[in-house]
């Protein structure tokens, strides 16, 4: 999956509009395939192009799905309006590599996350309960509360000395 030969903006745009779609030829190419292109190209950073802003371009072909030379079209409205060079944008698009090949910013975020969920010491509540100082999980014991059937009120200091201090003998 991961080529590493230069690819042209035609070979590119048939990777992508072929990508997700499993009955696509192609030949033409989904404003959902496009943005997942752009983002993946960076050409889609959130400041200068956004999604919004692909979308009121596209929709202005008044088509669901487009032909390279409508999406050329495209291209050269979205780079005029957004005073962007449109060889800038077909360059990154083209050296972006194969479709579902994206940057490590997405994974990377995933075990800080993890990690701050798993950190028992951030714990509070009837949570904390659920676990000892090493970090174990108590299992039912840190679940639910065990009535303690012996007779005694919970944290009695005496417990199980009338038997010693009061021999039956």
């Amino acid at each position: 999956m991961a080529d590493e030969s230069p690819q042209t903006f035609s070979e590119r745009f048939k990777q992508f509009s072929k990508f997700g779609d499993t009955k696509s030829d192609g030949k033409q190419i989904t404003l959902s395939q496009s943005d997942k292109w752009m983002k993946q190209a960076k050409v889609i950073d959130g400041k200068t192009i956004t999604s919004t802003d692909t979308g009121i371009y596209f929709k202005k072909l008044k088509a669901h799905k487009v032909s390279e030379a409508d999406y050329l079209k495209f291209l050269e409205d979205l780079s005029k309006n957004k005073k962007i060079d449109v060889e800038e944008i077909k360059k990154k698009m083209s050296s972006c590599g194969a479709p579902g090949l994206s940057t490590s910013s997405a994974s990377s975020k995933v075990p800080g996350a993890v990690e701050r969920l798993t950190d028992t010491s951030k714990y509070t509540g009837s949570h904390k309960q659920r676990f000892d100082d090493s970090g174990k999980g108590k299992g039912i014991a840190g679940r639910k509360d065990l009535v303690d059937k012996s007779g005694y009120v919970t944290g009695y200091a005496n417990k199980d000395t009338y038997a010693k201090e009061h021999p039956t003998n």
